[in-house]
């Protein structure tokens, strides 16, 4: 249409149509692709950050083993898929028959649980009424287990449901790790996509971006991911050395509060009381003193491991960590940081160009005056 035609009311008013129909084909066109793309948006994003995290062991394995990077990251795809399945499996049999075995004693009247000590009682708070309960397990345990009927169903169903929960994340996260394995075989590719897509959104500085991003997420990987498999293999090696039943969940319940960024002694302090009632005060005492130290590892192994690479306050990635993860689960662990640490660098961008056309007004005003 021609500038004289659109200069008439009904020239305006026809484009301006057609401006409005063609925006809307746009924005419906975008809603149903998102609508399409929606169910594997959280496995894309996570393919994404553990193809960020991995990248580096990829290479390594490539140049060591004078493999192409096809074949590398399958085989780190491989070795992934295997880390996350067999600790799984192993673990799901260990909850099934250990829930199945515990079910029966209980049924046929052979299972013992040995009486607490008397120090028991003079723990801080709860020490008088866990004797009480400790007491009445190992005395009669089927009077105990119908007194609280109602309390154990609630729990059950609550621990079918977590149970179910985590099957889905991990199928989840199978299929993030193939997604990904191809984002790693695919690499050049995928980083030029992304370097377009940086440079489309922040011009000049979309390489910049780009580059913060993932040096971003290798830096919450190694802080926060990191320092919880740290802390969970530190308590493991206690627990074990201490001989406390059931070492391997409670390690995958100190790595789950680690991640989440709650302190592991939530998990190790009524660990602590029940080696106080059952070994001797020396081993207690030193197993207490190690839950402790492991507990408080991550004041020292965060600033250590967390914004190396990373021309970004450590304070400013752990806020986005914990905040990202409080509003968007664990997936905001990564994406909170890397939203926190651009909008960082923005807002310091930001404030250099404001100084600097102070400065320059400044010297400005003060030449006119010399002038003057």
């Amino acid at each position: 249409m021609s500038d004289k035609n659109i200069s008439t009311p009904a020239g305006f008013t026809s484009a301006a149509v057609d401006a409005a129909i063609k925006i809307a084909l746009i924005f419906i066109m975008v809603i149903w692709c998102f609508k399409i793309i929606q169910p594997f948006i959280m496995p894309i994003l996570w393919g994404g950050i553990i193809a960020i995290a991995l990248y580096p062991v990829v290479k390594l394995v490539s140049n060591r083993l004078k493999l192409s990077m096809t074949k590398s990251s399958l085989v780190i795809t491989l070795l992934s898929l295997a880390l996350l399945l067999v600790p799984t499996f192993l673990f799901s049999e260990a909850i099934v028959s250990g829930t199945q075995d515990f079910i029966a004693e209980v049924q046929d009247g052979t299972l013992v649980i040995p009486a607490p000590k008397e120090s028991v009682a003079d723990l801080p708070l709860v020490g008088d009424k866990l004797y009480v309960l400790w007491s009445g397990a190992s005395s009669d345990l089927e009077q105990l287990v119908r007194s609280y009927s109602d309390e154990i169903k609630a729990f059950s169903t609550t621990a079918a449901g977590a149970f179910g929960s985590f099957g889905m994340t991990v199928l989840q996260f199978l299929i993030s790790i193939i997604i990904a394995g191809v984002f790693m075989g695919k690499a050049e590719g995928s980083n030029q996509m992304f370097h377009k897509v940086s440079v489309r959104l922040a011009g000049k500085h979309g390489e910049e971006f780009s580059h913060l991003a993932v040096a971003t997420v290798r830096s919450v990987v190694q802080g926060v991911i990191g320092v919880a498999f740290i802390q969970s293999i530190l308590a493991g090696i206690g627990l074990g050395l201490v001989g406390v039943p059931g070492t391997g969940i409670w390690m995958l319940l100190v790595l789950i509060l680690a991640i989440i960024q709650l302190p592991p002694i939530l998990i190790l302090g009524p660990i602590i009381a029940y080696v106080f009632s059952v070994e001797s005060s020396t081993t207690a005492i030193i197993f207490m003193i190690w839950s402790i130290l492991v507990s408080a590892s991550d004041a020292f192994l965060k600033p250590m491991l967390m914004g190396r690479g990373v021309d970004i306050p450590m304070l400013v990635i752990l806020l986005g960590a914990i905040g990202g993860m409080i509003l968007s689960g664990i997936v905001g662990l990564f994406v909170g940081a890397v939203v926190l640490a651009l909008s960082f660098k923005l807002f310091s961008a930001w404030l250099v160009v404001e100084t600097a056309e102070v400065d320059t007004e400044a010297v400005m005003i003060e030449a006119k005056k010399s002038e003057g």
